[in-house]
């Protein structure tokens, strides 16, 4: 068998099912892993490994109930409350904050079994001050942002899977700089109770994993409904881990157009490979136009998430502006000088967009565009390019990213699909199929 902290999400949990490994094992693997590891990639706010430990402990003597997470060790974004743990937010202005209880995401991961190893670094509150973790592909590059730990982490073999959540691009960005998956399901599908806000119409939670039956394992245990989180879903909830592996070739839209148009020549002709290949493998392929000016739909976007990250940040922020990073204090300022009309505005083309983006699906399982104009920038004051991944966050369709290989410098490249409201099992089995057919698993040069 493998060193325990190159298993999977779902490998790891065979092998303790199997009793061929116990989470004790796994945990101190992962510990060795990020005291060699760590120095270097700053990827954990905080650790517990005692606690660990004591949870792994109790996961190897109590099976309970089959779990796909049990005895498998996740790190959270440090945005997810965490009873007992320090939850800073990235933030200096909550520096000390210690939270009674779980956020919702956290608890049902504990309830299965999962063992919190600890707290992955996030930019502040989520927005745009970049966090102190360094990409594991070349440290002179972003590892994104905001849930920029949690990739750091997830893609350097710390742990096996990861939360982050996800504004803008802040899960699919993260992911795809750093060479692994990243899901972020439906807008409401999984609970947002107990996760530090930013802008409350467009949070979601998302995980980071290695791969796509990796998170649909973790979804299994995540999605559903909420009754104490207002924005939560009450839609049913799939079994997406038995919809890997199920059905025949895929209908795939590739978008071009505005994708094709801003991204660098190496991913334009990138994804037109993966097009192609995924074609010989079986797909219907053809080109989608959904009548979406996508480029203004950033720009819309942009205006809500700053409008509604000034109203959360409307009491906090007054006096104490000297603890605020210089790009969440822009933010927050564009936020305060928005006119209420071009946040209706805004919220009307979004309607409009969620419309026609409906129809598309009507006629492809899926649409395809790359999950980043390139691969990550070479520029530490940034956490790279949103552009790409926000109109899934806009109009809270679910959205994952799924690696296709390495640009010429070295650096990984994501490709991202899109499926239609609360058709997660429609999109991780796409992506799965996808997955296999490209043959694609990175490990960086750590």
């Amino acid at each position: 068998m493998a060193d325990p902290f190159e298993l999977s999400v779902t490998e790891a949990a065979a092998a303790i099912r199997a009793h061929d490994l116990s989470p004790v094992e796994l945990v101190q693997s992962l510990l060795s892993r990020i005291e060699a590891l760590e120095p270097t990639l700053v990827a954990w706010a905080t650790l517990v490994p005692e606690q660990a430990l004591a949870a792994a402990r109790e996961a190897e003597r109590h099976a309970g109930p089959e779990s796909p997470v049990h005895g498998v060790p996740f790190g959270a974004k440090d945005i997810f409350d965490t009873a007992g743990i320090r939850t800073a937010a990235g933030s200096k202005l909550w520096a000390d904050r210690v939270p009674e209880k779980d956020a919702a995401s956290v608890a049902l991961l504990k309830g299965s079994g999962a063992v919190l190893l600890g707290k992955t670094h996030t930019t502040e509150f989520a927005d745009g001050d970049p966090a102190p973790s360094l990409n594991p592909w070349g440290a002179e590059h972003t590892p994104g942002g905001s849930s920029t730990g949690s990739g750091v982490a997830v893609a350097a073999r710390m742990v096996p899977f990861a939360l982050g959540s996800q504004t803008v691009g802040s899960v699919l960005r993260p992911a795809a700089y750093n060479g692994v998956v990243g899901l972020k399901p439906t807008f409401g599908r999984i609970s947002r109770l107990g996760v530090a806000p930013l802008a409350d119409s467009f949070d979601h939670v998302g995980v980071l994993t290695r791969t796509v039956a990796d998170a649909a394992a973790v979804l299994d245990v995540l999605a559903g409904h909420d009754a104490a989180d207002p924005d939560s879903a009450e839609e049913p909830v799939d079994a997406y881990s038995a919809a890997i592996g199920k059905g025949g070739p895929p209908r795939i839209g590739l978008l071009r157009t505005w994708f094709a148009d801003e991204s660098d020549a190496e991913t334009r002709l990138k994804m037109e490979d993966v097009a192609q290949e995924l074609a010989r493998a079986g797909a219907e392929v053809h080109e989608a136009d959904p009548g979406i000016d996508f480029g203004e739909a950033y720009a819309h976007h942009r205006v809500m998430m700053e409008t509604e990250t000034a109203a959360t940040h409307a009491a906090l922020f007054p006096g104490n502006e000297h603890l605020y990073g210089p790009k969440l204090t822009d933010y927050i300022r564009r936020g305060q000088a928005h006119a209420a009309t071009a946040y209706v505005a805004a919220a009307a083309f979004r309607r409009t967009m969620q419309r026609l983006a409906r129809a598309a699906f009507e006629r492809v399982d899926v649409l395809l565009m790359p999950t980043a104009s390139g691969p990550a920038p070479r520029d530490l004051t940034s956490t790279g390019d949103t552009r790409f991944q926000s109109a899934w966050s806009y109009t809270g369709f679910p959205s994952i990213t799924v690696p296709i290989g390495l640009a010429s410098n070295g650096l990984p490249l994501g490709m991202q699909l899109a499926a239609a409201p609360f058709e997660e099992a429609k999109l991780l089995r796409v992506a799965h199929w996808a997955e296999q057919a490209l043959g694609v698993r990175l490990s960086p040069p750590v």
